[in-house]
């Protein structure tokens, strides 16, 4: 494993899983890095049919198109300079141009062209922002091994003499010896401001994850104190990522394809999953230790590789770490990759004598783990929970995306307590709908009118897709389904819950096409006949099921807590979820 900083963000975890999966590194690297995210201007685009051209807009409807069209320009500009405030200012300004017209957007092939794609382009922007660790990701901070690696510090004879003694009575179920090479590196973190602030970022971090990584290990039959080769790896940064050799996650596992059990594709990178990772790092510092017999030769053999290790010991025919230390046969960051390890091992269990106790260490926190098959977006998890979505990306750091995989189950992890409200909530949106549409808890001054404002859709499907009247007054709803259009960045293709009839259009053609039947189009659209007109918009999407358990039920749950990867098997929130009111027939 490599060992020297951490120095990239989850998005560039993402860069080099493609180039390392297959792909071009300097065509992602523009794509991801330099040029965030390339979205075709609006006034660019292809007639879908060129033979039968729509008619050229009004007077009107292109004095609508240029307003959205400028404002639109204006927040690229916006975006691509950082400032990101107003780049969302004039994105809205954008979309709110053509909603306010006073127009049919959906009856003007093209103002519904262009609203369409600029609403792709603007969540095109958002989720590169997202990815981009846009206030969602922690910078990466170095790790002991990378600020002590190279450094030579004195040995201090009163540390070794205090480190002696108290390793006499400190408790670890892996072997800690003191000698002149741990003392040198206690002294290091104990006396420099550099040192110690690195070891107490790490005690810090570990907090979050300790319980879980120290039941992992004794069930996997290895040391439980083997998690301070964590503090070498990561510093227990869960989403550190080597930029010079690819190595990701709080144990440094290399880009190999295949390698330690772990699934990697272009949706997941299990390297970043804390409680899997562990489980591949513990199966593999047990076979070196299988292989060696030596605990301190298999850590050596998980940063320098076992086979590098197994020829030093065949060539000098010792199997033994600090006798290859002595005749120099590791390398240098291997000599001081063991001894970093015991150095912080020793002064973590002995936190008194090393002034460690007031660090502050982040506080366990549980989750709750559902098994979700296809793609659901992050943000409606996080709309349907309570909690901002920067929550559960945090939870589900082995994500590379915004959502879960549409192709493979997914252990999707969820604040402490919110696992039944979840289920109960996501069985009303359509499987197909769980990447674009969102859940909105009803405020005290919603409208129909002011929420299609704010997601940038329109009214009748709101109150469509929620079984209510377009003109409703929704103050008694606790929450309703928003039907948004997907981000382009998502790879999902937008899906219309409307369409325009043409003139050869009969409710079976479209029954056909649509994949639902004639008695569902009369139903959705109040159709008294099978009789239509071209020209007339038709719901042609099913819309979200309410379950009947809805009925009658309110009140509002609180935020969750925590993000942990240990499944939470307490009682649920006593508090419900916001309910959906079902439409009265």
């Amino acid at each position: 494993m490599d060992v020297s900083k951490p120095s990239a963000t989850l998005v560039q975890a993402a860069l080099l899983l493609a180039v390392y999966c297959g792909g071009t590194p300097a065509a992602h690297a523009r794509s991801a890095v330099q040029k965030k995210t390339q979205v075709t201007p609006p006034a660019t685009r292809s007639v879908a049919n060129p033979q039968q051209p729509p008619a050229p807009p009004s007077p009107r409807e292109q004095q609508v198109i240029s307003a959205a069209e400028s404002a639109y320009a204006s927040g690229m500009r916006n975006y691509h300079a950082g400032d990101l405030a107003a780049a969302k200012r004039d994105f809205d300004n954008a979309v709110d141009t053509m909603l306010s017209s006073g127009l049919d957007l959906k009856a003007s092939p093209q103002l519904s062209d262009e609203f369409e794609h600029i609403v792709d382009a603007v969540n095109a922007l958002e989720m590169d922002a997202l990815k981009q660790g846009n206030g969602f990701a922690a910078p990466m901070e170095q790790t002991p091994v990378g600020v002590a690696n190279d450094v030579t510090f004195p040995v201090d004879p009163n540390i070794r003499a205090a480190a002696e003694a108290e390793l006499k009575t400190t408790q670890s179920d892996l072997p800690l010896v003191i000698n002149d090479a741990v003392t040198s590196y206690i002294g290091y973190f104990s006396n420099t401001s550099t040192g110690r602030n690195t070891i107490v970022s790490s005690l810090r971090r570990a907090g979050r994850y300790k319980d879980l990584i120290e039941r992992t290990l004794r069930y996997e039959g290895v040391p439980a104190d083997l998690i301070y080769q964590a503090i070498a790896e990561s510093g227990f940064q869960v989403q550190a990522v080597n930029g010079r050799s690819g190595a990701a996650g709080m144990w440094q596992f290399m880009p190999f394809r295949g390698a330690y059990g772990l699934e990697r594709n272009g949706w997941v990178d299990e390297r970043f999953d804390p409680e899997k990772s562990t489980r591949a790092y513990a199966r593999e510092i047990k076979k070196n230790y299988q292989q060696f017999g030596d605990w301190y030769l298999a850590m050596a053999g998980y940063d320098w590789g076992p086979g590098n290790v197994q020829r030093a010991v065949q060539r000098t025919g010792y199997a033994d770490f600090w006798e290859l230390y002595r005749r120099n046969n590791l390398p240098q960051e291997t000599k001081n990759y063991v001894p970093i390890i015991l150095a912080a091992a020793v002064m973590a269990k002995n936190p008194v004598q090393y002034g460690l106790t007031d660090i502050g260490a982040d506080p366990p926190v549980v989750d709750d783990t559902v098994t979700v098959s296809g793609s659901i977006d992050l943000r409606l998890v996080a709309d349907i929970v309570n909690v901002p979505v920067q929550q559960i990306v945090g939870l589900n750091p082995s994500l590379l995306r915004m959502a879960t995989p549409p192709d493979e189950p997914y252990d999707l992890h969820l604040p402490s307590g919110s696992k039944s409200d979840f289920m109960e909530a996501i069985a009303e949106i359509p499987p197909d709908k769980r990447t674009a549409w969102r859940y909105h808890r009803v405020q005290p001054d919603d409208t129909l009118a002011s929420l299609a404002k704010t997601y940038h859709v329109s009214a009748t499907e709101i109150a469509f897709v929620n079984q209510i009247e377009p003109t409703a007054d929704i103050s008694g709803e606790d929450a309703l389904i928003i039907p948004t259009v997907p981000a382009a960045a998502s790879g999902m293709q937008r899906s219309s819950a409307r369409y325009r009839v043409e003139s050869e259009d009969t409710l079976v053609t479209l029954a056909d096409r649509f994949d639902v039947t004639t008695e569902q189009l009369r139903r959705w659209n109040h159709l008294r006949s099978s009789a239509i007109r071209p020209g007339q918009t038709l719901f042609v999407a099913e819309p979200a099921h309410v379950s009947a358990s809805a009925r009658g039920k309110r009140g509002r749950r609180g935020r969750g807590r925590g993000a942990t990867h240990s499944t939470s098997h307490g009682k649920p929130s006593s508090q419900s979820r916001p309910k959906i009111k079902p439409r009265q027939d």
